[in-house]
């Protein structure tokens, strides 16, 4: 989606944004700056965004409250959907262009940028054309998660039409969007949610639910596992439970991949992986057989414009749990902390 005119507006010299001045929980890391600059220098392979809304996600709490202090100076959050105001040389944009994406974590650490301001220069590399028919909003919500649940079905797990999955926290907005991916591709979806969600999880395709509030999940799959076993286990909660993992050979094939989110650099986390992989289970030592993977995600750009189609094709649809002004950021937190949102917290910006 484009406008018509490819001049670059004329851009105020000041813009308001949230900023992380210090290491805490959001109400204490964050300030409110009102006259901080627009962005007029542009490095190249970057395009200057006009914000229209962003997203919250977990990392940027918790990034708030164990980063270094050398790397809080910066504007907060990453997701974001926005309107192109100067395409700075790259051919994929146009100014006008209706776009979402995500600032990679290692480049707002570099720059200083974040999606909780008006303005924002962001990689054109990690950007892509907003779907038709969607919001701004819900485009906002899209980039990490689904990015997310893309790299750990199609890149890591490798899952294939008639396969089964295991999603740990079905519900999480991770989760919300790795079954319907999974539902697209014709597997068996099996999720864990509280019971207040199992109809929700239903009506996204999930075929067994499993209400992690009455029993462990792996003591429940032990004693009752599926008929046939999982080829992949997906822990969309955020971190790793390792009695899923350690109790596995019970519930998933012995070729079977569980997936971890790792919020690290990619060299890291496939460093991390075959550590894993070599300390837990070698056979020598009678460890659990079973793969286990640190998930990091490559190709950010090509994936958004595979996310955007599945979207268009109307195979996976964005879920927004709240909405919050641009004033009332604190409250957006407040809410995403509660660890019970199910779907994005959105910020309107402009």
């Amino acid at each position: 989606m484009a406008s018509a005119s490819a001049t670059t507006p004329t851009l105020p010299s000041t813009q308001t944004v949230w900023k992380i001045v210090r290491k805490g929980v959001p109400a204490k890391a964050l300030v409110k700056e009102e006259n901080a600059p627009v962005p007029k220098k542009i490095p190249k392979g970057n395009v200057l965004v006009k914000i229209q809304a962003a997203s919250l996600n977990p990392v940027g709490y918790k990034m708030m409250r164990m980063a270094p202090n050398s790397f809080l100076k910066r504007i907060a959050e990453y997701d974001f959907a926005g309107e192109v105001v100067d395409a700075n040389g790259n051919l994929q944009f146009k100014v006008g262009d209706q776009v979402f994406g995500s600032i990679p974590v290692g480049e707002s650490f570099k720059t200083g940028q974040g999606a909780l301001a008006q303005y924002t220069y962001v990689p054109a590399k990690a950007t892509a054309h907003r779907p038709e028919g969607i919001t701004p909003n819900e485009a906002s919500g899209i980039a990490i998660v689904a990015l997310t649940a893309y790299t750990a079905l199609y890149h890591i797990g490798k899952l294939e039409a008639g396969q089964r999955i295991f999603v740990n926290g079905g519900s999480t907005s991770v989760g919300i969007y790795t079954i319907q991916l999974a539902k697209a591709l014709g597997c068996k979806v099996y999720a864990s949610a509280s019971g207040k969600n199992e109809e929700f999880l239903k009506s996204l395709g999930v075929d067994e639910f499993y209400d992690y509030t009455k029993q462990p999940i792996h003591e429940a799959l032990v004693q009752n596992p599926p008929s046939s076993k999982f080829d992949v286990i997906f822990e969309a909660v955020g971190h790793a439970y390792i009695p899923l993992y350690t109790h596995s050979e019970a519930y998933l094939a012995p070729n079977g991949t569980y997936i971890s989110v790792g919020p690290t650099p990619d060299g890291f986390s496939e460093t991390l992986s075959l550590l894993w992989n070599f300390f837990m289970h070698p056979k020598w030592a009678g460890g659990t057989k079973r793969r286990f993977e640190i998930l990091r995600i490559n190709k950010t750009g090509e994936l958004l414009d595979e996310i955007a189609k599945a979207i268009t094709d109307g195979k996976v649809k964005p879920v927004i749990d709240s909405v919050y002004k641009f004033e009332d950021v604190l409250s957006a937190y407040d809410k995403i902390l509660t660890g019970h949102a199910r779907g994005k917290v959105v910020v309107e910006v402009s």
